[in-house]
């Protein structure tokens, strides 16, 4: 029985059929100006998923393009699968970050398996093996009664799939607000490392050259899925179970095995991982870039269900799936690896010299298109936007004994340990991972070297929806410091923009803002933006989530043995490194422990920002800091605790100087700030060193003992432990 025989009659295109399909009246109009004709079912659904918001970036492509993305340490920046950064030595390390949201909030543990999986093949479809992977995940209110289930499947999906493969899951973040009630995100990162000169990319090139299906067969899982990630959710999200694509490790780690070894062979011409809207996007992106068409014969494809229609086979996600560009004499060589492998190789098409995606099923044309129209012709807005108004001032600040505060955010859900979701997750194989999860960033050592590379991910969302510009360079800063606190030096950036409904223009404006600070930021700390995913449509009946542009950021150790931990030692001095004006303003003192979100975000001095991280990388390589931790939410108090929880011993703290309350001093929250430990003897050295880089140090306490001191105030590091430690699994046990 051929591909097509149980094929029911193809529905009659109209507008409304295209409104189903996500395209607006003016979008489908410039459909039937550009063909002369109406489109057939297929190529509306090929339409559907190149013109949505998750594939073509119709609303940001304007803002995007203001973002720095080039510097010396530059391979490769957006527009490929991934980012490529030269870290010397003729290596690379290729990365990016992408969203997974939607899928995950329907169906959590294939959802954010899944993305994990097409992160994956991101980074290794540029010829990198995979080294690292993190996640940034955002989930509602805790009481909410599908959190619980959330935060259970989309850890489980996470360590379901990449302890599998095989990859370190090295570090991210977790949150907890309300406004992801309907919507939660899950921002996956992935890094690999390849050969500076032997990176792949996705142009074809040459005329009839084969096109080339590599990996798992093609079922009807995943239909539709960018088109659903490029909407709001509403009461009939049940409905969209079906678009969550289902994802199988193993399969993929033979594909990785296959796919490298097929590169190291000569026989790849250009490779692309079918992620989004599937074959369709890859074919379409492989001869856009090379500037030739495609054919295509689907009932060549391999399937795994009967009766599979070419809408069903050009849309499907189906997992683990690669098509490439083939050297033809080469084919049997390629075939040879690919079945050794035991994956489906199968020669699907061919390109062309014209500029046409020409859609074959057993000898029927089922699309005929302009192949540069689908991205080149794509939609792209510049929407109206409003700036977002100025916070209100910050008015009275209540007080509380700095004791319970601490252990009260020590405890919460934004401030406890996450040890409940990275013991999921095997952080230590590859045997390289050098400083594990928990820590500021995570470090993996550069197999075979002494260098290492180091790993954040990081935004202050409750920053954004306050000042998106304030909030989109604090991201970048946090993200640097968190990397200059191990001894890093950071190289580059991946983004991942979650925002709402871009046709609000409120929404609009957070963007436009949060880009615009993720730019000057970027600028200002040399760490272009290399590659990224923007996700909108993040709300349900309405309600948008807040803005949460994710910054996942790289650095270089030249010597992991060098690298800068959080543990400081009995007897050590503790120094603040940066100005503290006591900035409460959108703190996590107001938010966690009043329910107050009010008041502008702290401001972000760049160029402090800069300063103070290249100090602490100096004071880390010269063996003046023992010990260091970025500051950032809870301030000096939470700090000082999770450096004593890391090392096992008690910190005490002085009191605030003249003029300031407790709560501004231990738990305020302004930027370029860290705290370091050192030898009693090694204090003066530091200070003298930080003063001639023009950065503010001054000695605030002590490491000893076993409790935290915060002036007078005194919580046993027992006490604090047990808080820290027991708030997860508080959390994951209401249901």
């Amino acid at each position: 029985m051929s591909a097509s025989a149980a094929t029911p009659q193809e529905p009659t295109v109209t507008q409304a059929l295209a409104a189903d399909h996500g395209l607006k009246p003016d979008e489908y109009q410039r459909i039937l100006d550009l063909l002369g004709r109406t489109p057939t079912f297929t190529e509306l659904g090929i339409f559907s998923a190149m013109w949505n918001e998750h594939c073509s970036y119709k609303s940001s492509k304007k803002w995007l393009r203001t973002l720095p993305t080039e510097g010396p340490q530059v391979i490769c920046g957006p527009g490929e699968n991934a980012g490529v950064v030269d870290i010397g030595d003729g290596q690379a390390v290729v990365f990016k970050m992408e969203s997974h949201n939607h899928p995950s909030y329907i169906e959590p543990y294939q959802g954010a398996a899944t993305g994990v999986g097409g992160i994956l093949r991101d980074v290794f479809t540029m010829g990198a093996r995979p080294i690292a992977a993190m996640n940034a995940l955002s989930f509602g209110a805790p009481d909410h009664p599908k959190t619980a289930h959330l935060v259970r499947g989309v850890v489980e999906g996470i360590g379901g799939y990449g302890n599998c493969f095989g990859v370190p899951n090295i570090g991210g973040e977790v949150r907890f607000h309300r406004s992801y009630n309907g919507n939660c995100l899950v921002n996956a990162f992935a890094a690999g490392l390849a050969q500076a000169d032997r990176i792949f990319y996705s142009a074809a090139s040459g005329v009839g050259m084969p096109v080339v299906y590599l990996g798992a067969k093609t079922g009807r899982d995943g239909v539709g899925g960018a088109t659903m990630a490029s909407a709001e959710f509403d009461d009939s999200i049940e409905e969209k179970r079906p678009t969550v694509q289902v994802g199988d490790p193993f399969t993929e780690k033979r594909l990785l095995e296959a796919c490298l070894e097929l590169m190291a062979s000569g026989a790849v011409i250009s490779i692309q991982d079918m992620g989004a809207a599937g074959l369709t996007c890859s074919a379409v992106e492989m001869g856009d870039k090379g500037d030739l068409g495609v054919r295509l014969d689907l009932e060549k494809v391999p399937c795994r269900e009967e009766g599979m229609t070419a809408y069903e086979m050009m849309l499907s996600e189906s997992q683990e799936r690669m098509l490439m560009v083939l050297r033809p004499e080469k084919e049997a060589e390629a075939r040879a690896i690919f079945e050794k492998w035991d994956l489906d190789f199968a020669v699907v098409g061919e390109t062309i010299a014209e500029d046409r995606f020409l859609v074959m099923l057993n000898g029927e044309v089922k699309a005929d298109l302009p192949l540069k129209a689908l991205s080149g012709e794509a939609p792209e807005y510049d929407r109206p936007w409003v700036p977002t108004p100025p916070a209100a001032p910050l008015g009275e600040v209540p007080q509380m004994d700095p004791a319970e505060a601490l252990t009260r955010l020590m405890g919460g859900p934004n401030g406890c340990s996450r040890r409940w979701v990275w013991e999921q997750y095997d952080h230590m194989v590859l045997a390289d991972t050098v400083v594990r999860p928990g820590s500021d960033a995570g470090v993996v050592r550069v197999h075979g070297t002494r260098k290492g590379l180091a790993f954040a991910a990081d935004v202050t969302p409750r920053y954004c929806v306050a000042d998106p510009v304030e909030g989109g360079r604090q991201a970048v800063a946090e993200a640097f410091r968190n990397l200059c606190a191990t001894g890093a030096r950071p190289l580059a950036a991946t983004d991942n923009l979650n925002f709402g409904n871009p046709e609000k223009p409120e929404i609009m404006g957070q963007l436009v803002g949060c880009i615009e600070g993720i730019g000057e930021a970027c600028r200002a700390l040399d760490m272009p933006i290399v590659s990224g995913n923007v996700s909108l449509y993040n709300e349900t009946d309405g309600q948008a989530i807040l803005p949460t542009p994710t910054i996942g950021a790289v650095g270089l150790l030249e010597d992991v043995a060098r690298a800068i931990r959080m543990a400081p030692a009995a007897g050590d001095a503790l120094v603040l490194i940066g100005e503290t004006r006591g900035h409460l303003g959108r703190s996590a003192y107001l938010a966690e422990l009043f329910g107050r979100e009010e008041g502008p975000p702290p401001p972000v001095d760049l160029a402090a920002e800069r300063r103070a991280g290249e100090l602490v990388r100096a004071l880390g390589a010269e063996g003046l800091a023992r010990a260091a931790h970025d500051l950032s939410d809870g301030g000096l108090a939470v700090a000082a605790a999770e450096m004593a929880l890391a090392a096992g011993v008690g910190a005490t703290l002085d009191g605030p100087p003249e003029g300031m309350t407790p709560a501004a001093w231990f738990f305020g929250e302004d930027q370029a700030r860290y705290l370091v430990s050192c030898a009693p003897e090694a204090l003066e050295p530091l200070l003298a060193r930080a003063r001639a880089a023009g950065v503010p140090a001054r000695r605030v306490g002590a490491a000893g003992g076993d409790a935290v001191a915060l002036g007078g105030a005194r919580v046993s590091l027992a006490d604090l432990r047990a808080a820290h430690e027991g708030g997860f699994a508080r959390i994951v046990s209401e249901a």
